[in-house]
């Protein structure tokens, strides 16, 4: 006998975001239960000890583009520690709670809760959370379908971002093994990373930014430059300044950097997975200028991908305050009049005045993620 059978959870075959997958099984919760008000997934980043609000399910959401280190949440480092799910019945415990998603989570109506520890190979990745707007909403009788549905949004994101490090890992080995490495810090890259992430978060509101769009242009921030694998040692590794015939040569790595990522996410099976678009423009547009005059197209003003233009700002406040063999590095200070001297010329206004403001966590960043060793030609 052959049966047909409608499978419920078809929908996350689909070419969709992440969001939108984690939206779709909230959706099977709420008519499964009808208990689940919010679903969201914070990821957690090593580097930084920092906890980062990544997906959610749909709705305003209260704790929208917000972090926390994990040594500051005692509850939490507890879950990690036991790697167990932790049931919260009554969410009033935390009244008198000081951290901020604490707060807000109270303030929002949120009665009780599930949070899931997220792992990967035994290195802790994050946490997902179930909320509810009910007391005593998640029951022992019903308790191990949820730690299904949680480890499968838990795979669902572990498998798309792991997929996407790994090709960034991928991406590091090849560059290492060439002098690339000696132009290209791991430190600048970083820093340039976290530079990204911290304009896109102040515009977030402005721009409607969500947190996986955020966290997408930080992990692909590291191969804006990619393109220069393909520029000859020659140009890359020269302690003068170019000569107009090199810099046309180095003007060329823009459209590179282009092309090897369609081959990278060919070859990776990423090329239609949604948000990709956004390391394609950050590789091809991040040296287009705001008044038209830049490369490799000469577009200008909005016709720029946002995530180019962000990418633009953090790019050259990164060389401007980085000590290079023809240059001392330029103080925090002389690098804001240089940006704002750039602003609505080369530079989207915007961005550099959300650098701008930002002041102690540029400072944060320059201190986590200092230079090594010296570098050349980076910013061109």
């Amino acid at each position: 006998m052959i049966v047909q059978h409608t499978n419920i959870l078809k929908d996350l075959n689909k070419n969709a975001t992440l969001t939108e997958k984690v939206c779709f099984i909230h959706g099977i919760l709420k008519k499964r239960f009808g208990l689940i008000d919010r679903i969201a997934v914070v990821i957690y980043d090593p580097k930084t000890d920092m906890l980062k609000t990544f997906i959610h399910s749909g709705g305003e959401d209260p704790l929208l583009h917000y972090q926390a280190q994990l040594k500051d949440v005692a509850s939490l480092q507890e879950i990690v520690k036991t790697r167990n799910p932790r049931i919260i019945s009554d969410l009033s415990i935390f009244s008198e709670g000081k951290q901020g998603h604490t707060r807000k989570i109270l303030e929002k109506g949120f009665q009780s809760s599930y949070t899931l520890p997220m792992f990967l190979n035994g290195e802790f990745f994050g946490f997902t959370f179930f909320d509810s707007f009910q007391k005593n909403a998640f029951l022992p009788e019903i308790l191990d379908e949820f730690d299904l549905f949680a480890h499968l949004i838990s795979l669902t994101i572990i498998n798309e971002l792991t997929t996407i490090r790994t090709m960034l890992a991928t991406v590091k080995a090849g560059r290492d093994m060439t002098s690339y490495r000696d132009q290209e810090l791991g430190a600048h890259l970083d820093r340039i990373a976290h530079y990204s992430r911290l304009i896109a978060r102040e515009l977030a509101e402005k721009y409607k930014f969500d947190d996986e769009f955020i966290e997408h242009l930080f992990l692909f921030a590291p191969l804006h430059d990619i393109g220069k694998i393909g520029i000859p040692d020659s140009i890359l590794q020269k302690e003068e300044k170019l000569n107009a015939e090199e810099f046309e040569v180095m003007k060329t790595h823009t459209e590179r950097g282009k092309d090897i990522i369609d081959t990278m996410l060919k070859d990776f099976g990423l090329d239609t997975f949604k948000h990709i678009d956004i390391l394609r423009n950050i590789a091809e547009y991040h040296h287009e200028a705001f008044n038209g005059a830049g490369y490799p197209h000469g577009i200008k003003g909005r016709e720029i991908p946002v995530e180019a233009r962000i990418i633009a700002v953090a790019d050259i406040f990164d060389a401007l305050t980085s000590r290079r063999s023809y240059k001392e590095a330029w103080s925090n200070e002389e690098a804001f009049t240089m940006l704002q001297e750039l602003a609505g010329l080369q530079l989207d206004k915007n961005c550099v005045e959300a650098l701008i403001k930002n002041v102690d966590e540029i400072e944060k960043i320059q201190k986590l993620f200092k230079d090594r060793q010296n570098g050349s030609n980076i910013e061109s």
